[in-house]
């Protein structure tokens, strides 16, 4: 019989696991130690990437926060102004209808035979309606319906301009409270450009010198102009010959486009003047003249007739013109558009006197920017400037606006 060989027993050897050196070996490879694990503090470093995302969030939600104030200024203004316009196209009809019918009833006096009752009625009848028709072209000619119309559309406009702006902050970088104040006071600027009120705030619709409107938050005029020889901290995309550009573009758009629509607007404003004024004036003519129809006297009596008839078709055709062809809004669009340029002549020049070129805008972003708001491409713009130039140099004038849009 076979039998296996018994096997002795050994007892195994296991290395003895040191907990503790494991742990110091692992904490030394991974740069820790004890007191690193047991006793670590926040670094100033820490604290001030913590402080700086807390600033951050909050910079965020409050752009939003200016942001929806901006879509909901936006959506008031749209309402109103369409408001406004069904103001100007009804307050236009009605009156034209009261002033025919008052015309149309002084006609009938006329025809009427003797001096009673049919007489006195439609005499009557005519000098209320003319009284009623004088008064609320006063008060049309007052507000201007159409003007007051346009100043809202500028106004959403503008209010929907600023919600992209905000927009693309969030969205390219990271906002600070410097963005926060800019977005603020653009609000509260558009606010005192565009009032909501017709009472108290209500713009002057006939000022006694007309300026570009004006939208935006001034800003203090710095000293320095930025360029020559001063010591450059960062091209940031501009150049000498980029700051020479604007420069010139900048003259052009003074001596050119701001001065011809304040021209413009001037033009508008005695022509509006003049029919304000020429509308309630015959209104009120033609309601004496229908006063006095069926006089005793046949001379005094068809005078009357023709300045019962006469001047409340006038007056009709007046209205119609003033209110009709909307001169008020014409003269809102020229002083909107003369704004516009001023705008950019600011722009221009504060990002010229900025004396660190790394805090401006970007040279070639900001030269693209300025020849799409003037409808030009990159070359016609600095063709617009080297003819500019060279018109300066020679002491002639260029005729070229800077503007192809307008």
């Amino acid at each position: 019989m076979l039998q296996a060989p018994k096997l002795r027993p050994s007892r195994l050897t296991l290395p003895r696991l040191l907990t503790r050196d494991l742990v110091e070996e692992l904490n030394k490879r991974s740069g820790y130690n004890n007191t690193t694990l047991t006793e670590s503090k926040p670094s100033d470093t820490t604290r001030d990437n913590i402080d700086g995302l807390k600033s951050t969030s909050k910079a965020v939600a409050e752009l939003y926060a200016i942001m929806e104030a901006a879509v909901d200024r936006a959506e008031m203004h749209t309402n109103i102004g369409e408001q406004r316009n069904n103001w100007n196209h009804l307050l236009l009809t009605s009156i034209n209808a009261i002033t025919l019918t008052a015309a149309t009833m002084v006609g009938l006096a006329a025809t009427t035979c003797g001096t009673g009752a049919p007489l006195l009625a439609l005499k009557l009848s005519s000098t209320l309606l003319y009284s009623a028709a004088t008064g609320m072209l006063v008060v049309m000619n007052k507000i201007q319906p159409s003007q007051l119309a346009e100043e809202q559309r500028n106004a959403a406009r503008l209010f929907k301009q600023l919600e992209r702006e905000i927009q693309t902050t969030l969205a390219i970088g990271t906002p600070t409270t410097r963005d926060v104040k800019d977005a603020m006071d653009k609000v509260l600027a558009l606010d005192r450009a565009y009032p909501l009120p017709l009472l108290g705030s209500m713009l002057d619709k006939f000022p006694t010198m007309v300026e570009p409107a004006v939208w935006w938050p001034q800003e203090p005029q710095q000293k320095e102009l930025g360029g020559g020889n001063r010591e450059r901290k960062g091209s940031n995309g501009w150049n000498a010959k980029l700051e020479e550009e604007m420069r010139q573009i900048v003259g052009v758009l003074k001596r050119k486009d701001t001065e011809e629509y304040v021209r413009l607007s001037n033009l508008a404003l005695k022509v509006n003047k003049t029919l304000a004024i020429s509308g309630p004036l015959l209104t009120g003519i033609a309601a004496v003249g229908s006063t006095l129809v069926g006089s005793a006297s046949q001379h005094q009596g068809s005078w009357a007739v023709f300045l019962g008839v006469t001047a409340g078709a006038l007056a009709a055709i007046v209205n119609t013109m003033e209110h009709g062809g909307q001169v008020g809004m014409v003269f809102e669009m020229y002083r909107s558009n003369a704004g516009f340029f001023r705008l950019m002549e600011e722009s221009i020049v504060s990002n010229l006197k900025e004396r660190e070129e790394k805090k401006r805008e970007n040279g070639e972003l900001f030269e693209m920017k300025v020849a799409l708001q003037l409808g030009r491409s990159l070359s016609e713009l600095r063709d617009l400037a080297t003819s500019s130039s060279s018109s300066k140099r020679h002491g002639e004038t260029i005729e070229e606006f800077a503007s192809k849009l307008f």
